[in-house]
């Protein structure tokens, strides 16, 4: 029977501290995976169960450092049996208009939000290759898809993740490894705790749904992807956000 365990994988997460990330890999140490976080911050213990706990591997490190990622990785691969799943969710806002935006603020938001999506997936592609088989996801976001005023860097890293995802997709089929993206629209992270009672009826109201998402609504998309359920599933970017983007 095909279910949503991820018993015997391991799976390395990007950004796994807070928010979206956090909500990621709680749904896979739930459904039985071992996670290799990597963030700047260590994951809040009090978050995780602790028979959760004992699968849950944190490595501090700055993912927009090529080396640093690149040693991250060869550490893991060492000390393990093997990655199987690769979520890359780091993810940073640096906003405003184009005209006053630096480019200290375009070159961060790039080298955190897509950069370290290709550094781990080239540091893993050639394990995937050997072992044929295992899946990558791609935090990318609804506006990467249809704009948004203030946030040139941030969208065009987002848009990036998204022709990243076809590529890879494209390129390692061959060998049964599976890339997809999701595309989360307005979620409830500490970006938008920032917004006042005004701001999120604004926001509500552009959506279908009438209200913002939470992180494990796109965690357990992301657990679909990652799970035996999504096996004839690459390429694809599946929207989790309300239907604002239709």
């Amino acid at each position: 029977m095909i279910t949503t365990s991820l018993a015997a994988k391991t799976a390395l997460v990007t950004g796994a501290s807070r928010g979206i990330g956090l909500a990621i890999t709680k749904a896979f140490l739930e459904h039985g995976a071992t996670v290799h976080a990597l963030s700047r911050s260590q994951v809040d213990p009090a978050t995780v169960s602790a028979a959760d706990s004992e699968r849950l591997i944190h490595h501090p490190v700055d993912v927009s450092d090529e080396t640093a990622v690149g040693r991250v990785v060869t550490t893991i691969l060492d000390q393990s049996e093997g990655v199987d799943i690769l979520v890359n969710n780091a993810g940073i806002t640096r906003d405003g208009l184009i005209m006053r935006m630096s480019t200290d603020d375009w070159r961060k938001v790039l080298d955190v939000n897509l950069s370290s999506a290709f550094f781990t997936s080239r540091a893993l592609a050639r394990h995937m290759i050997k072992r044929r088989s295992g899946c990558i996801i791609n935090v990318s976001s609804v506006v990467g898809v249809i704009g948004n005023p203030g946030q040139a860097n941030y969208v065009a890293s987002k848009a990036g993740l998204i022709g990243l995802t076809k590529s890879l997709a494209r390129e390692l089929a061959g060998r049964s490894v599976r890339v997809n993206a999701v595309a989360p629209g307005f979620i409830a992270t500490a970006m938008t705790d920032r917004l006042n009672d005004e701001q999120r009826s604004a926001i509500s109201a552009r959506i279908p749904l009438q209200r913002i998402g939470t992180p494990e609504e796109v965690a357990a998309v992301c657990l679909f992807l990652a799970s035996d359920l999504s096996s004839y599933v690459t390429g694809q970017v599946l929207h989790v956000d309300g239907g604002l983007a239709m």
